[in-house]
């Protein structure tokens, strides 16, 4: 899961990025079928609304990282603490510890990854929640590592399904 959201996160130039939009006006961009990704920031906070197509379970990081070695991932982890919640429910987070990933970065891509295919240790506190309810719903995730911090709150609007 985390090479498809890490080749997600990539795949949108700077200027459309749903993780650098502060709004959520992107939040749609290049979303996979079988899964809605959502993510914190690059470092800030912001506030988004997003619609997200019934039936779908939702995937998203408190806080992550990639490197091409796995010592990064092992310092960034002792120091990582996130928290989610969805409409004022604590929402339990998953620690992964390094693995290996492949990923693609799209050309222009938000943090300046060279374009291609790439191979690389990824670690993180993660959220698997199953397809919402259709309607409203509050997300909020907060996340840190030593000098890195996320902030984001969406709301959320699920559609009926397909």
């Amino acid at each position: 899961m985390q090479a498809k959201w890490w080749t997600w996160a990539l795949s949108s130039p700077q200027a459309r990025n749903p993780v650098a939009d502060p709004t959520g006006q992107f939040c749609a961009e290049d979303q996979p079928k079988n899964v809605w990704f959502l993510a914190g920031t690059f470092g800030g906070a912001a506030q988004r609304t997003c619609e997200v197509p019934g039936g779908r379970p939702i995937a998203a990081p408190a806080v992550n990282l990639y490197s091409a070695n796995t010592s990064d991932c092992k310092s960034f982890m002792a120091a990582a603490t996130g928290s989610m919640t969805l409409d004022g429910q604590v929402v339990e987070l998953r620690r992964i510890d390094p693995v290996e990933i492949t990923f693609q970065a799209a050309q222009d891509n938000a943090i300046g990854e060279s374009a291609g295919r790439k191979v690389a240790q990824a670690c993180g506190l993660w959220a698997w929640l199953p397809p919402l309810l259709p309607g409203e719903h509050e997300l909020k995730i907060e996340g840190e590592s030593g000098t890195f911090s996320t902030s984001v709150v969406y709301q959320l609007k699920v559609g009926a399904g397909d």
